[in-house]
């Protein structure tokens, strides 16, 4: 792939900022991408599936009303989720990845952005029925009308990513990861990512913290406390320290639209944590010592 940081260590998460979360308008949404670059947060993920296939409509509008140079910023998407909406001819949910549909979904995600290529493209989530070749002829296609420039997968395990990787080479994989749900710590999925140099993204990076109560949580906020006053930082920014830490270069993708939220979420890019405070916090959310 290019030189992975070419792509904001932060990315921002678009999936709320339309119709499934704060429904922006087209001038706040281009607000939104101007404070991003401020910040330095340059890369943007999107799935064509967010907002009920609106989400890339909106979002292209507001690209071009910012007056934003495409040069200046990153574009992700995925494909591969057909869902049960209007706008589309779908009985059931389901997965479709053969060779045309890849093809016409980018060509879909990319009229709607307002844009010529995609820096990153993700598969969403994997198939039983997918087959490597068909999506290596997508690929290969995408690549040779210049349409894509990096190709990755999403929530992918290390065997589903080699059944790609069979026929075209995996370069970035974005999962589930935080301080409360870290199984890809031990699964080998982040093994996997750093073995074969992948560009390793993390959804919901600051996991169930801030959204559930019970044992796990009384249990980091002790922890946290402590913390944030050692360190004279956030529970935000030592949620997402911890994540960075990781030896395989994770990359969050941050799905607040909250300016607030959006500054600490860079200011967790420069706070390192002393090796025996990681272990803590996340000795706190097993609820065990390590072994």
């Amino acid at each position: 792939m290019k030189n992975r940081d070419s792509y904001s260590k932060i990315i921002a998460g678009t999936m709320t900022w339309g119709s499934w979360g704060k429904a922006l308008s087209t001038p706040q949404m281009s607000a939104l991408i101007n404070y991003c670059l401020e910040l330095g947060i340059s890369t943007f993920d999107h799935a064509d599936i967010y907002g009920g296939y609106t989400n890339e409509v909106e979002f292209g509008k507001a690209l071009k009303e910012s007056g934003i140079a495409r040069d200046q910023i990153q574009l992700i998407s995925k494909c591969g989720i057909q869902l049960v909406v209007d706008n589309r001819e779908n009985k059931i949910n389901h997965y479709q990845y053969d060779k045309d549909y890849i093809v016409w979904s980018v060509e879909q995600s990319l009229k709607h952005l307002q844009t010529d290529y995609l820096d990153l493209l993700l598969l969403h989530r994997p198939s039983p029925l997918m087959h490597p070749e068909q999506v290596a002829d997508a690929i290969n296609q995408l690549r040779k009308d210049d349409k894509i420039r990096d190709f990755g997968v999403s929530n992918f395990t290390p065997a589903q990513v080699a059944l790609i990787e069979s026929e075209t080479e995996v370069q970035a994989n974005q999962i589930e990861c935080s301080l409360t749900q870290h199984k890809a710590f031990y699964n080998g999925i982040l093994d996997d990512g750093i073995i074969n140099n992948r560009m390793m993204m993390a959804w919901s990076p600051l996991g169930s913290y801030f959204r559930k109560k019970g044992k796990k949580h009384k249990r980091l906020r002790k922890v946290l406390k402590k913390l944030k006053k050692k360190y004279g930082a956030t529970t935000t920014e030592l949620l997402l320290a911890w994540l960075m830490m990781h030896p395989a270069g994770i990359h969050p993708v941050v799905g607040t639209v909250t300016k607030e939220r959006l500054d600490l979420s860079v200011k967790a890019s420069d706070l390192l944590l002393d090796t025996q405070d990681w272990f803590r916090l996340l000795v706190a959310s097993q609820g065990h010592d390590v072994p």
